[in-house]
């Protein structure tokens, strides 16, 4: 019946370019995961996150409101553990709801390690600030080309008041190379 359909190479162009028949099989060299923290300095001299535009609907919504952070990727929790990179994001608010509601664009720019030179670029929401925050890997560069995936990002805490620690989980399919 569908082998004289016109839509016949339609369908069997998406059942196989699907990420569940990629995932599940297919034409991928496995899951990596990468485990790192993310140092940001919201205040103060040398802040790496800051507001930019707050909501024109005023102080009890983040609705337009955009903020941008340049923050530190480091191996471990203490500020002290190795420099891995930067983790660059805009984070704009998107929620007419009291409720705090973000959409972030991501990229973590490795500038150490065993992925120096490389970059990984996350997007998605933030419905709030408690619990495991979960976003798309869409994408990357260097080592990290046509990468798919998604990060787990939990708060920390605070180590001091115009500083925060976040921990970040990366799980990142790779496909083989065959460029």
């Amino acid at each position: 019946m569908f082998a004289s359909s016109p839509m016949l190479p339609l369908l069997l162009l998406l059942a196989y370019s699907s990420p569940a028949v990629l995932a599940a099989g297919g034409d991928h060299d496995g899951l990596t995961h990468i485990h790192l923290f993310v140092h940001e300095k919201f205040t103060g001299t040398n802040a790496t996150a800051t507001a930019v535009a707050s909501s024109p609907l005023g102080a009890n919504s983040s609705f337009g409101s955009v903020g941008v952070a340049d923050d530190e990727l480091r191996v471990g929790r203490d500020r002290s553990s190795q420099l891995l990179g930067r983790y660059q994001a805009i984070i704009v608010g998107t929620s007419l709801d009291v409720a705090a509601g973000y959409l972030t664009s991501i990229t973590l720019v490795f500038t150490a390690g065993e992925h120096a030179g490389s970059t990984l670029s996350i997007q998605g929401p933030v419905l709030g600030f408690k619990g495991v925050i979960e976003r798309a890997v869409v994408g990357g560069t260097g080592k990290f080309r046509f990468a798919q995936g998604y990060s787990l990002t939990k708060i920390l805490g605070n180590p001091t008041p115009e500083t925060v620690v976040f921990e970040v989980d990366l799980f990142v399919l790779l496909p083989r190379a065959k460029y």
